[in-house]
């Protein structure tokens, strides 16, 4: 044991990260908050300790898996994530990405369903397509890999990001405004795709599923149309999953704190964008959600020192926070130091 350190009594057993990453979820109490990540987080510093770089950490389940070990095994997080990229389920339903590359992340480069977005059906053999099958073998590899017993989250898109993936974000957001039955059936189908891919990444080890769903934040669609065509479609998710899900959405999501609580997610991330984090943090905690986050990634992680790290750190320990996490994605040049800042503030 570590023992008393500061504020907490910190414990180096991995099992106990484990029951303490699920009551956390479960909304027990706890005696200190973990510090991991549940966005995407390949830097260039943990690929080259690795030896592990996209674009082939991507697409080759070993490769993924040992570049996401790293996040423990040397940024020393307690949590860690994959894939790592949000364009996954987008390419299985036929949209076409660009690879990227060690310090580019894939990207979305055609929306097969722009121009007739009613065609769109989730194929049969979803599960069989793109790099799903990959991914599957990837956190099967992570769980059983002894030496590393700590919580695998793995990540897809959200329904309203998938949307977009397929029709374009444009078109979609106008559908939302001049034809939102057209933009909820295509949210409602893509919910479907999210549904199938979270239990089969349950059933290959994941302890938790996070949802990326960047186009619900206020900034990019109104509220009014998250709640009339997308908070279903979350509700209806978390009804047909069969474990944890945490919802990740960017930017100030402050007005939709209560309609996202109510959709069932065990966790929400947000990032540092939001007005008040103390009345997120005690809004969730009223609704039994936990909240994980918040330190800056554009700004803070990216640019600043592990020092500055430290004193944001802070900021969200002061504030409940329940895991000490980047607010976002990382930017790929993000210094491993400032990652290592993250763990050693829970630990100060």
């Amino acid at each position: 044991m570590l023992g008393l350190k500061g504020r907490y009594y910190i414990s180096e057993t991995e099992s106990d990260i484990l029951k303490k990453f699920q009551d956390i979820l479960d909304r027990k109490k706890v005696d200190f908050p973990l510090a991991g990540t549940v966005t995407t987080s390949a830097i260039l510093d943990l690929m080259d300790i690795s030896g592990v770089s996209r674009p082939e950490a991507d697409r080759n389940a070993e490769k993924m898996a040992k570049l996401a070990s790293s996040l423990h095994t040397v940024a020393k997080f307690e949590v860690i994530r994959i894939p790592f990229d949000v364009t996954v389920v987008g390419e299985a339903l036929g949209c076409q990405i660009d690879i990227g590359t060690k310090a580019r992340t894939p990207s979305i480069i055609t929306h097969p369903f722009e121009k007739e977005p009613e065609d769109f059906d989730v194929p049969v053999d979803l599960l069989k397509r793109g790099r799903i099958p990959v991914v599957m073998e990837a956190i099967s590899l992570l769980k059983n890999d002894k030496g590393l017993q700590v919580p695998i989250v793995a990540g897809i898109e959200g329904a309203a990001d998938l949307s977009s993936h397929l029709c374009g974000i444009k078109p979609f957001l106008k559908l939302t405004i001049k034809k939102p039955e057209i933009a909820k059936s295509i949210v409602e189908k893509c919910i479907d795709a999210c549904i199938i891919c979270a239990n089969a990444y349950f059933l290959s080890g994941a302890d938790a599923l996070v949802v990326a769903d960047a186009l619900s934040s206020p900034e990019m669609m109104g509220p009014d149309a998250f709640r009339r065509i997308v908070k279903p479609a979350l509700t209806r998710f978390n009804e047909s999953i069969k474990g944890h899900s945490i919802l990740h959405i960017c930017g100030e999501v402050d007005s939709i704190i209560p309609d996202i609580l109510e959709c069932g997610f065990s966790a929400i991330s947000v990032e540092e964008n939001v007005k008040d984090l103390e009345y997120v943090i005690d809004s969730a905690h009223s609704k039994n959600t936990a909240v994980i986050g918040n330190i800056s990634t554009a700004d803070t992680l990216y640019r600043k020192t592990p020092a500055d790290v430290k004193k944001e750190a802070f900021r969200c320990l002061d504030a409940d926070i329940d895991i000490l996490a980047p607010g976002c994605g990382l930017v790929p040049e993000t210094p491993l130091e400032n990652l290592l800042a993250i763990v050693d503030a829970r630990n100060i």
